[in-house]
C-alpha cells in the first residue's frame, strides 16, 4: 500500500487533484467550502495593513500614537490566541464543522463593529471579535479539509486552504485599492469582511461533519456514508477499516476513546515528536517575519521612498499577488517534492532575500537627501521647530526630520527631483496640501531613495520564497502529523503558538524599527530564519503520501533524518513490507 502511494505521489499528484474537479467535484466543495476560513483569515491580514492609512487620518490620536497603530493590528491577533486556544478544545469536544459556524458568526459581528466604529476603542473591540474568528478557523479549516481528503492528495487539497489565505490577502488589497476614493474609505474595507463570512456560513450549513470526528464519536454508519463519497469505491473499504484499526487502538491503550489527558498527550512519543515539529514550524513560520510583510507592506513601500498611499497599495499588491501565485507553486509541488524539501528551499530563498532587504534599507537610511536652509524657507512660519534650533542643521537629512517630534515632522522634496535637498516642515494636513500644490512629494514614514525599487525587488523574492513551503507547509502538517484523538487538540496547541508569535511580532515591529532601524530588524529577521532551516533540517519529519493513520506509526519509530534529499520514512516502508 506504501510503496505504491509514493509512487502515485512522486508522479501525478497534481494530475490527480485536477482530475478530480471531474471525477468527484465532491471532494473540492468540501475543501473550498472550508477553505473560505482562510479566506477570512488572509482577507483580515492584508487589509489592515492598507486601512491603517486610513484611520491615521480619521483619527488623528491613531496617527500620533504607534502603540495605538500596534494595537489595532495585534488586538485581532489576541482574539486568535484565545480563539485558536478555544478552537482546538471545541473541535474535539463539538466538531469541526460546528467550530467553523461560530467562527463564521463572530467574524460577522466583529465586521459590522469595525465599519461603524466611532473611535478607536470601538474599532479594537471589532478586531478582537475578528480575531476570535479567525482563530477558531485557522486551525479548523486545514483540519477539516485533511480529515475529508484522499492521502494521494492531501497536501494539494489543504494547500487550498494556504491558496484561499493569500487569496484573502490579495482580494483585501484589491479591496483597499477599490475604495481609496470613496466616502468613508476604511470604514468599507473593513465592512466587506463580513460577506466571506456569511458565504461560508450558509455553505458549512449543507456540509457534513468531518468523517474521521464522526467515526471517532461512535457515528460509524454516519462516516461511512461520508467516505464512501470521497474515495473510489477500490479504496474506501481499506479507509475504513484502517480508521476503524486506529479508533480500536486509542480506546485499547486509554480504556475509553473519550479518555483524554494533557499528562498522556506529553508522554505519547508519536504526539510529543508531532507537537516540537508543529509547534516548532508555526512559531518560526511568523518570526521570519511573513506578517511583518503583509500586515505593514505599505508602510514598507513608503519606507522604500514611495510616498502615496495609492502608490503603496498598488506595489504592495504585487506582493499580495505574487503570495497568492506561491500559493498555486505549493500546490502543484507539495505531493511531488514533499513537505520538508519544500520547507528548506522556501527558507533558503527567505534568508537570501532578508540579507537584500538588510542591505537596500540600509543603504535607503543612510543615504537619504539632504534637509536645505533654502528650500526650507521658501515655506514662511511652518519650518520644523526642531530643526530651527538645531545647532548641527547642516547636517540633517531627510531621516534626520522625520526623526523629530516636538512637533512631528515631514520633508517636502526638490521640485525638480525627489532625490535632491528637500524642505523640513511641521506635519500636518495643511503643510502636506501646500507642498502638493507645488508638484513636490510629501514624505512622513519613509524618505525618497534611488534604492526604493531595489527594496519591491527584496520584498518579492521574499514572498517569492515564502509562500510556497514556510507559507503553507505548517498549516498542513499540523493537519496530518498527530494521532486522532489529540489532533484537535494539538492543533489548537500549534495554532495557539502560531498566533501568540504573531503578537509578538506585530506587537514589536514597529518599535523594534523606530529603535534599531529598519535594516537592523531585517537582519535580526534573517538571523532567525537560519535557525528555522536547522530546525527543519533535523526536527521536521517527511509525511509526503502517508495516509492520516500510518503517520502516528512513523513518529513512533522515527529518528533524526538529517539526508533530507533522500527519501523518507524508509524504516516504516521497509516494516510495512514485513
Amino acid at each position: 500500500m506504501e510503496g505504491g502511494i509514493h509512487t502515485s505521489t512522486d508522479t501525478s499528484a497534481f494530475k490527480e487533484c485536477l482530475s478530480l474537479t471531474w471525477r468527484n467535484p465532491y471532494v473540492l466543495r468540501l475543501a473550498f467550502s472550508a477553505g473560505i476560513g482562510g479566506l477570512l483569515f488572509g482577507y483580515d491580514t492584508g487589509v489592515i495593513s492598507g486601512a491603517l492609512l486610513y484611520i491615521r487620518d480619521d483619527f488623528k490620536s491613531v496617527d500620533r500614537k504607534t502603540v495605538l497603530q500596534e494595537s489595532i493590528v495585534s488586538m485581532a491577533v489576541a482574539g486568535a490566541i484565545i480563539g485558536a486556544a478555544v478552537g482546538g478544545w471545541m473541535n474535539d469536544r463539538f466538531g469541526r464543522r460546528r467550530v467553523l459556524l461560530i467562527a463564521d458568526f463572530l467574524f460577522f459581528v466583529g465586521a459590522v463593529i469595525m465599519a461603524s466604529a466611532p473611535g478607536a476603542a470601538l474599532l479594537i473591540v471589532g478586531r478582537i471579535f475578528v480575531g476570535l474568528g479567525v482563530g477558531m478557523a485557522s486551525m479548523t479549516s486545514p483540519l477539516y479539509i485533511s480529515e475529508a481528503s484522499p492521502a494521494k492528495i492531501r497536501g494539494a487539497l489543504v494547500s487550498t486552504n494556504g491558496f484561499l489565505i493569500t487569496g484573502g490577502q490579495f482580494l483585501s488589497y484589491l479591496i483597499n485599492l477599490a475604495f481609496t476614493k470613496a466616502p468613508g474609505t476604511w470604514r468599507w474595507m473593513v465592512g466587506v469582511a463580513g460577506f466571506p463570512a456569511l458565504l461560508q456560513f450558509i455553505l458549512m450549513l449543507l456540509l457534513p461533519e468531518s468523517p474521521r470526528w464522526l467515526y471517532r464519536k461512535g457515528r460509524e454508519e454516519a462516516a461511512k456514508v461520508i467516505l464512501r463519497k470521497i474515495y473510489p469505491a477500490h479504496e474506501v473499504e481499506q479507509e475504513i477499516q484502517d480508521l476503524k484499526e486506529s479508533v480500536e487502538a486509542e480506546i485499547k491503550e486509554e480504556g475509553s476513546s473519550e479518555k483524554m489527558n494533557i499528562i498522556k498527550l506529553l508522554k505519547t512519543k508519536a504526539v510529543r515528536r508531532g507537537l516540537t515539529a508543529g509547534v516548532g514550524l508555526q512559531v518560526f513560520q511568523q518570526f521570519v517575519g511573513i506578517n511583518t510583510v503583509m500586515y505593514y507592506s505599505p508602510t514598507i513601500v513608503q519606507l522604500a521612498g514611495f510616498a502615496s498611499n495609492r502608490t503603496a497599495f498598488l506595489l504592495s499588491l504585487v506582493t499580495a499577488g505574487l503570495n497568492a501565485f506561491g500559493s498555486i507553486v505549493s500546490i502543484y509541488f507539495i505531493d511531488r517534492t514533499g513537505r520538508k524539501k519544500l520547507l528548506i528551499i522556501s527558507l533558503t530563498g527567505v534568508v537570501v532575500s532578508l540579507g537584500v532587504l538588510s542591505g537596500v534599507f540600509h543603504e535607503t537610511t543612510t543615504h537619504s537627501p539632504m534637509v536645505s536652509r533654502v528650500e526650507t524657507s521658501h515655506f514662511s512660519n511652518i519650518t520644523c521647530p526642531d530643526y530651527s534650533s538645531a545647532l548641527n542643521s547642516g547636517a540633517w537629512d531627510c531621516m534626520t526630520c522625520l526623526k523629530a517630534s516636538s512637533p512631528d515632522c515631514g520633508f517636502c522634496s526638490s521640485p525638480t527631483n525627489k532625490l535632491l535637498p528637500g524642505a523640513c516642515l511641521i506635519s500636518n494636513d495643511t503643510v502636506k496640501d501646500m507642498c502638493h500644490k507645488e508638484t513636490r512629494l510629501w514624505y512622513t514614514r519613509g524618505c525618497p531613495s534611488k534604492y526604493g525599487w531595489l527594496a519591491l525587488i527584496g520584498l518579492a523574492l521574499y514572498i517569492i520564497f515564502f509562500s510556497p513551503g514556510m507559507g503553507s507547509v505548517p498549516w498542513i502538517m499540523n493537519s496530518e502529523i498527530y494521532p486522532l484523538r489529540f489532533r484537535g487538540l494539538c492543533g489548537g496547541i500549534a495554532a495557539t503558538a502560531n498566533w501568540i508569535s504573531n503578537l509578538i511580532v506585530a506587537q514589536s515591529f514597529l518599535s523594534l524599527k523606530e529603535a534599531i532601524g529598519t535594516s537592523w530588524t531585517f537582519l535580526i529577521f534573517g538571523v532567525i530564519s537560519v535557525m528555522a532551516l536547522l530546525f527543519v533540517i533535523i526536527y521536521v519529519p517527511e509525511t509526503k503520501g502517508l495516509p492520516i493513520e500510518e503517520i502516528e506509526k512513523m513518529l513512533e519509530g522515527r529518528a533524526l533524518h538529517y539526508k533530507f534529499w533522500e527519501k523518507g520514512n524508509k524504516p516504516h516502508e521497509k516494516s510495512q513490507a514485513t
